[in-house]
């Protein structure tokens, strides 16, 4: 058993400590070794519910000759992608020099200073189909090592080059060919269009109907056309998201035993999953379903209502991923145990009682800080909206966990952890927008101000100097002392970019009242990438919404009772506006104390309560009658 890995805060690491491969985690041990050794160094970067990073491990990595070989010509390295996201988007771009095909596992091949200089995803064990084994593959680079270190050296350093290119173009508001200034309504609108044209007119979602590609749920568009300015001024765009929701609802995509949405469908008609289950996915679909319109406005036959999609969300989060900690695990595994045979999908072809017999898929109980924020903010909505006090338990008891367990001994916000024991990775930007903005939203359903006063120390610990934003800290240190790390991108993969998130967390203290310099932040971080989001808005849905809620003007509905079940609070909470804050009146207080202007001079009028609705940057007179408060 390798120590290394056995010791790792990382399931994947720890599922890997069994090989005979001498893995090293990743850190400058293993770059020192190298160059100690004078050997190149194979990144291998996968994560623990991906199949054919299970499958690779098996064909290669557990075999004997294969770890024999790899260990006498390389230091290996094993990465957790989840852990490193900033370590796998520099490989992962750089891995794109030599392959259009990417994904994982993720194989790259490095020199003992970081310099990639080779990289391929999956190798099989036996040459197959045109792809190299991964034998082969090991043999090649050992001999282009010890006989053409100059060609090795050449494309290293024009990776390098490459990445850094890439690093030092990332743009700044004013600069070349980007827009100034965020996005106008006008622009919004045209690119909500857009990105609706790009619906599968015949199963729904965005994509080809002709195409074999996999088909994702690409939740952050659903949710930028399902904003306010969007739903108001184009309609026809808006109906796309519920219309994807339904079918996706109604297909295999949607587990309707556990409730829970797997990873991606391999072809267009949401059939043939990809059965791992991912907390991104899961947390922002729940916004999602919260956010759809009932399903007899868009004629889906046979769908499930959108209360039921978002019960079965809410408890798949809390029954499957939720940890002994408090923290929501990352993932749930596509493969099982199955009569001894390791079995992909079996467990969810099963009814209720069929699994009932069976070990269920293992998940991985790694607590990544930013897609907790993701489940946290959308459980402390939904419960907040359907009643369900259970679901904002639950999303406090996962705040709680991760800022106890992820904040180093200096404040700094942490990656992830496992266990209740911390993570080294260093936060990013995403991370500390995701948690910030769900913790917002914690704060909003409780009424307890702490939470909204730690989002905003997240926020500001990303302000640079300069009023850029900045990963508090600097980014992964290994990369940064070889010079070969990549920008937080602000396009979306399966989650709110750093950019994006960040934006919207200081749009949301914007609203709150914290201060115009919140905007003022929103809108530089969406103005910097503002050409970019409007010409792909599939590719940046989550800065878009961003942007809808800095280009109208907000509604904010504060009741303030003594009686959180009062029928002014129960009004209030099923009207759909930018804040909806039910706070008794020493919660009221606290928050106006605490910097929050949108609470200052709010109190209950006669003893009753009162509701403050504040539309258009002016509030009404407050009311005690909730037939007073208009939808």
């Amino acid at each position: 058993m390798n120590p290394r890995l056995a010791n790792s805060t990382s399931p994947y690491l720890r599922a890997h400590a069994g090989n005979p491969v001498a893995w090293f985690p990743w850190g400058e041990e293993a770059f020192a070794e190298a160059r100690r050794r004078d050997v190149p160094v194979m990144v291998s970067i996968g994560y623990s519910t991906c199949h054919w990073c299970h499958v690779m491990a098996r064909e290669s990595f557990e075999d004997a000759a294969t770890a024999a070989e790899l260990d006498a010509g390389f230091v290996a390295i094993k990465v957790d992608r989840e852990e490193h996201p900033e370590v796998d988007a520099t490989y992962m771009a750089a891995a794109s020099a030599f392959s259009p095909s990417l994904g994982w596992p993720l194989t790259v091949f490095a020199t003992p200073d970081g310099r990639p200089f080779y990289a391929g995803t999956y190798f099989p064990p036996e040459p197959r189909a045109g792809i190299p084994s991964f034998r082969q593959v090991l043999a090649a680079v050992q001999e282009a090592w010890t006989e053409r270190r100059d060609q090795i050296d050449e494309t290293a350093d024009a990776v390098a080059g490459a990445l850094a290119e890439v690093r030092d173009a990332e743009p700044g508001p004013g600069t070349a060919g980007e827009r100034a200034e965020a996005p106008t309504a006008d622009d919004l609108v045209a690119a909500a269009r857009a990105l609706a044209a790009r619906e599968d007119p015949r199963h729904g979602g965005f994509g080809d109907p002709a195409s074999n590609a996999p088909k994702f749920p690409v939740a952050t568009a659903l949710r930028f056309l399902q904003t306010r300015l969007v739903r108001e001024r184009a309609p026809a765009a808006s109906v796309v998201a519920d219309r994807a929701l339904a079918v996706m609802a109604s297909s295999p995509l949607r587990d309707p035993v556990e409730g829970g949405f797997f990873r991606y469908a391999t072809r267009p008609d949401w059939t043939v999953p990809h059965y791992e289950r991912m907390l991104t996915d899961n947390a922002q679909l729940l916004d999602v379903a919260m956010d759809t319109l009932p399903m007899d406005a868009v004629a889906i036959q046979a769908a499930p209502l959108p209360e039921d999609v978002a019960r079965g969300l809410a408890g798949f989060l809390t029954e499957v991923l939720q940890q002994p900690g408090g923290g929501f695990g990352a993932a749930q595994d596509s493969e099982s145990w199955i009569d001894g045979v390791r079995s992909e999908g079996g467990y969810y072809l099963r009814d209720a009682a069929g699994r009932a017999t069976l070990e269920p898929p293992a998940v991985d109980g790694k607590v990544v800080s930013g897609w907790n924020g993701l489940a946290i903010g959308a459980l402390a909505r939904a419960g907040a909206r359907l009643g369900e006090d259970r679901w904002i338990e639950a999303a406090r008891w996962a705040a709680d966990a991760v800022l106890e367990t992820s904040v180093a001994a200096d404040g700094r916000l942490l990656r992830a952890s496992l266990d209740e024991v911390p993570s080294r990775a260093h936060a990013t930007l995403a991370d500390h927008g995701q948690l910030a903005a769900g913790l917002l939203a914690l704060a909003v359903a409780t009424g307890e101000v702490a939470y909204a006063v730690r989002a905003r120390e997240l926020v500001d610990a990303c302000v640079g100097p300069d009023d850029r934003a900045a990963v508090p800290g600097g980014g992964d240190p290994v990369l940064t002392g070889q010079g070969i790390g990549a920008p937080d991108a602000a396009s979306d993969a399966d989650e709110p970019s750093g950019p994006a998130a960040l934006g919207e967390a200081a749009a949301a203290l914007w609203t709150l009242g914290a201060g115009d310099q919140y905007r003022s932040f929103a809108e530089r971080l969406v103005a910097t990438h503002a050409s970019a989001a409007l010409a792909q808005p599939l590719a940046y849905g989550a800065l878009l919404r961003v942007a809808t809620t800095l280009a109208v003007a907000p509604r904010q509905l504060v009741v303030v009772t003594d009686d959180a079940d009062a029928a002014i609070a129960t009004a209030a909470r099923g009207i759909r506006a930018d804040v909806v804050s039910v706070v008794s009146p020493e919660q009221v207080t606290a928050w106006a104390d605490a910097g929050f202007g949108l609470f200052a001079d709010k109190a209950l009028r006669d003893g009753q309560a009162t509701a403050y609705d504040c539309r258009d940057f002016a509030c009404r007179l407050p009311v005690t009658d909730e037939a007073a408060l208009e939808a």
